[in-house]
């Protein structure tokens, strides 16, 4: 049996900020539990202690020392869906409102690395791969090749990081590496620990991790670049044996349009036309605009924001204003996109709605109520809402770019294969030349978009694959 830990700062159902929470959740209930045996261990933040507390175990308490910190910490267990988390609570660092964005970040990071190592030790646990995900936890490896070393059930330990978003690395100021992880100034002055004279986790864990993965294919040869890169390509490139990448998937019991609880009518790719038109007609009536069955109904579900492509859309919104259309836009994000997508509200009534802010009923009602899902992003290490649409029959309109690229197959009208449409080059130009085929496709060949319905919700976009080529990376750095 393969013990393997989890470390991450999010997970469903107890918290999320973006994809990470979706991985760090459906992966292990995918992976093969006769071989594997998965425990995730995260911080117990305030929301987590509000609402789980109670069904929490105890296990223990534990000390952290390292540089400046001197904090005390409980461990606690909670089994959900045959997996059991194991929690960090320190209210010093973690009983705040929000997960990120606060001034001591490089600490409470610091802190909760250190104590997934104190938790191994006091708890006498000690996996066989650590499974980091994102820059949060990027440190542990260095911590268990450098620090722990001496303790040879955690130098054995084999890593493997992945990298969620390349763009979000926790850079911060050299001291973080001495007053916080207590490193020996050794391994800053012979490079392993610096990054332009600054502390940068995300650069720590890519040279110390045995095997880095990041959620495409397309993305591990993007990021490998300048362009992609965040100025650690050449760092990627210098492991580039090592890096792989692995297509994410979406927990398909949480998001199944024939047992969804959220949406209007309940369908399959039995019923899907039936399905599709009955949710279309409650999304417009939910939101207001007009209840026209036969006009293309098109959205957004996402941050609003430069990388996500709100910047396209409104460039060319008012070219496909003049079509028979209707908009749906769902999220936030930079403030000047929102005031824009309220304007543009405004002044067509009916044709276009946008809802600022998060709701997730009404983003499953998108999912099986739109004709087709607007993601146009400059950049998308994966992904997720492109394979929630196609598991709920809207075709995918996206950028051919990391996870999109790799996910969404453009149709082929010769063929006739296809999953959605995509465009190229990062232009308004670009963009309008895609959505008008797919606005011509809509309204003149009606049997060729019922066949892109039907291979959109045929498409496997469960973790089983995903879950496999980890299992078989996981054996590999065994030995390795």
């Amino acid at each position: 049996m393969i013990k393997v830990l989890f470390v991450s700062f999010e997970s469903l159902p107890f918290v999320k900020t973006g994809g990470l929470a979706d991985v760090v959740y459906a992966l292990p209930k995918a992976l093969d539990k006769e071989n594997f045996e998965v425990r995730v261990v995260m911080p117990m933040f305030k929301t987590i202690k509000e609402k789980y507390y109670e069904g929490m175990k105890y296990l223990d308490h534990i000390y952290v020392h390292s540089g400046y910190i001197n904090e005390e910490a409980n461990i606690y267990s909670y089994f959900n869906e045959g997996v059991e988390y194991l929690f960090i609570e320190n209210d010093t660092y973690f009983y705040r409102d929000g997960i990120y964005g606060y001034a001591d970040d490089a600490a409470r990071f610091s802190f909760y690395n250190c104590a997934v190592l104190e938790m191994m030790i006091k708890l006498d646990y000690y996996p066989d791969i650590c499974h980091e995900h994102d820059y949060h936890a990027a440190v542990l490896p260095a911590l268990c090749k450098v620090r722990y070393n001496a303790i040879e059930s955690i130098r054995n330990i084999k890593h493997i990081l992945t990298i969620h978003n390349l763009a979000y690395q926790g850079e911060y100021d050299k001291k973080v590496l001495f007053d916080y992880l207590a490193f020996d100034y050794h391994y800053y002055e012979n490079g392993d620990l610096r990054y332009n004279d600054y502390c940068n986790f995300m650069k720590i864990g890519i040279v110390f991790a045995d095997y880095v993965t990041t959620v495409s294919r397309t993305y591990a040869q993007e990021i490998q670049t300048p362009e992609y890169g965040n100025k650690l390509d050449v760092i990627l490139r210098y492991r580039g044996a090592d890096l792989y990448g692995i297509v994410n998937g979406i927990d398909t019991d949480s998001f199944n349009p024939m047992t969804d609880k959220s949406i209007y009518y309940n369908y399959g790719i039995r019923n899907y036309l039936k399905g599709k038109k009955e949710n279309k007609r409650s999304l417009q009536y939910q939101l207001g605009l007009e209840e026209k069955p036969d006009t293309l109904l098109i959205g957004m579900v996402s941050r609003l924001t430069f990388q996500k492509g709100a910047d396209l859309v409104l460039g060319a919104i008012q070219d496909i204003l003049r079509k028979d259309v209707q908009v749906a836009i769902l999220g936030t994000g930079e403030s000047k996109h929102e005031y824009s997508f309220k304007m543009l509200e405004n002044e067509n009534k009916g044709r276009f709605v946008y809802y600022c802010g998060y709701n997730e009923a009404l983003a499953h009602n998108m999912y099986a109520g739109l004709d087709m899902l607007l993601m146009p992003s400059l950049f998308e290490p994966c992904g997720i809402s492109q394979l929630i649409s196609m598991r709920y029959g809207t075709l995918p309109f996206v950028r051919e770019t990391g996870g999109l690229k790799d996910t969404v197959e453009p149709l082929n009208e010769y063929e006739m294969t296809g999953t959605g449409f995509t465009f190229g080059p990062y232009s308004v130009h670009d963009f309008l030349n895609a959505f008008n085929y797919a606005y011509t496709q809509y309204y003149e060949y009606p049997e060729r978009w019922k066949m892109l319905i039907k291979n959109a919700m045929k498409y496997d976009v469960s973790f089983a694959k995903s879950a496999r080529e980890y299992e078989e990376l996981y054996r590999r750095v065994l030995i390795k």
